[in-house]
């Protein structure tokens, strides 16, 4: 009888499991698209899975699949490593990583995007994200190539897609197996839905409100034919927003009483946060068209502009895209948008404390993570999420802790909030090392719910369905219902399942 209901409480207990994966690191397969040290991974794994991870994310970069030419793919080097991950009885997260490695926030070496792409942009350097001055950002093609035939015949979007047709073709037995749950679709700079408004690269230092990336000639006549539209031929794209490090005060758009509160300004910011939510539902179409009935989820990353959150100007997410204001909601939308492909949601900075911030910055993750999460569960769709940097402290995992279950677990069977999944950066040597790891293994038990490991996640009400069509489009008016803002769901003060707990224990 006993047994029964322990048993009973167990299975209850299991619904408030969210599943943990961690990121490999970045160059497992180099530039020159060889799998260098498949031991020493396999050992890495190895302690992983000890540890009850239920799985790793990896990046496929374009820059390396791609690279002889058009339509030439090989993907022998990341086949050796799914095979691995399968044997090491892992789950895989594959990132369709269509920028470059390099250039952001941890990025350690440099994958560029194709040779025969950046051999385009030096004759046509429109194809790339350009900002007010001319500076050319090469990490990813400019939104206003998504449907110009100019890279040998096909558009920005056929290339995406045919990229994605190929690795269902060529990693078919993986998908088949189950091994491959989710399918994050690059969608921008460091694979995330935004602008590259905040380039290491050109100069950018934390907590700069970065610059809009919207002046290459394709997107310059995309708004000059919007504007006109509109019945206003006499707007231009802003020239008063300021260089990359500015504060907002310090420019005209943003500052008090500034452009940004015009009618003038609300159409430029619409349009610029339309383009890039358009250009996100266009390549989610064809990754669904891609995908469609393998088991497996779609993903989109978002990414955790903190800084300037809490200015009226949110001015860091505006040049990023995100049409954020205190009484417009730049987040909902896009969960309305993934909600159509039935995709998750993916957001980062999932680790970060706002006293932790440095108080010039106006920095607000905590809120920001609250929001997003928030409008992503209102859309009816799953939420996942990572660490913006790797964190090896009680804090950082007690903070994820509490946004992957905001209102604590259930002792009832699934709790009233909780996040599809959690992926932690990185995997290093750093990582495995023994306080650090100590540590890990107590946060994976936590983010389990002081549950084992649990290979079946139908236990979980994680199961895995093969992926169905897309819904119908949804017009501009219907995505922008969703700004309307509304307040978040309530969060607890702490998680009730620290680290900290065991640690001292």
């Amino acid at each position: 009888m006993q047994a029964s209901t322990a048993l009973t409480y167990d299975e209850k207990m299991l619904a408030n499991y969210v599943p943990i994966y961690v990121m490999l690191p970045l160059g497992v397969i180099t530039s020159d698209n060889v799998f260098e040290d498949k031991d020493g991974l396999e050992k890495q794994l190895k302690e992983l899975k000890s540890a009850g991870v239920d799985g790793v994310m990896v990046d496929i970069w374009w820059g390396i699949i791609e690279s002889k030419g058009p339509k030439q793919y090989d993907w022998s080097a990341y086949g050796s490593l799914f095979e691995l991950v399968q044997q090491c009885e892992l789950k895989l997260q594959a990132i369709m990583s269509f920028h470059q490695c390099g250039g952001n926030v941890g990025d350690v070496i440099t994958i560029p995007i194709p040779k025969w792409i950046l051999d385009i942009g030096e004759t046509n350097p429109d194809i790339f994200y350009t900002n007010r001055t001319g500076n050319r950002n090469k990490e990813y093609l400019t939104i206003g190539v998504d449907n110009q035939p100019l890279l040998y015949g096909r558009t920005a979007i056929e290339i995406y897609s045919d990229y994605m047709k190929s690795f269902r073709e060529n990693m078919s037995d993986f998908l088949d197996a189950g091994l491959i749950v989710d399918i994050e679709v690059g969608l921008g700079p460091a694979g995330e839905l935004r602008y590259p408004s905040y380039p290491q690269s050109q100069g950018w230092a934390f907590p700069g409100i970065g610059e809009f990336q919207c002046y290459d000639k394709y997107l310059q006549a995309d708004f000059k034919e919007a504007a006109t539209s509109a019945g206003h031929p006499e707007w231009d794209l802003p020239d008063n927003a300021g260089t990359y490090n500015d504060t907002p005060e310090a420019t005209e758009f943003f500052g008090a009483n500034g452009t940004y509160l015009t009618e003038k300004g609300k159409f430029f910011l619409t349009w610029y946060s339309n383009k890039l939510l358009n250009h996100g539902d266009e390549i989610l179409e064809e990754a669904n068209k891609a995908f469609l009935g393998c088991k497996v989820k779609l993903a989109a990353k978002v990414s955790g502009i903190h800084w300037w959150y809490k200015a009226d100007n949110h001015t860091a997410e505006l040049t990023a895209g995100y049409y954020n204001l205190n009484y417009r909601d730049g987040y909902r939308p896009i969960a309305r948008m993934l909600s159509r492909h039935h995709g998750i949601l993916n957001f980062t900075c999932l680790e970060m404390r706002d006293s932790e911030q440095s108080a010039g910055a106006k920095s607000g993750p905590q809120e920001l993570v609250q929001q997003v999460l928030s409008g992503g569960w209102r859309e009816h769709i799953e939420v996942a999420g990572e660490n913006a940097l790797s964190r090896y402290d009680a804090a950082g995992y007690n903070q994820i802790l509490l946004n992957a279950r905001p209102n604590g677990v259930s002792r009832e069977g699934p709790p009233k909030l909780r996040m599809h999944g959690v992926t932690y950066l990185r995997l290093s040597d750093e990582l495995l090392a023994e306080e650090n790891f100590k540590i890990f293994k107590i946060f994976v038990k936590k983010m389990h719910a002081d549950q084992k490991y649990c290979p079946d996640p139908k236990k979980y009400n994680h199961e895995v369905t093969p992926l169905e069509r897309s819904q119908p489009k949804l017009t501009i008016e219907q995505l922008l219902e969703a700004t309307k803002k509304v307040q978040p769901f309530p969060w607890d003060k702490e998680t009730d399942m620290s680290v900290g707990d065991s640690l001292a224990a």
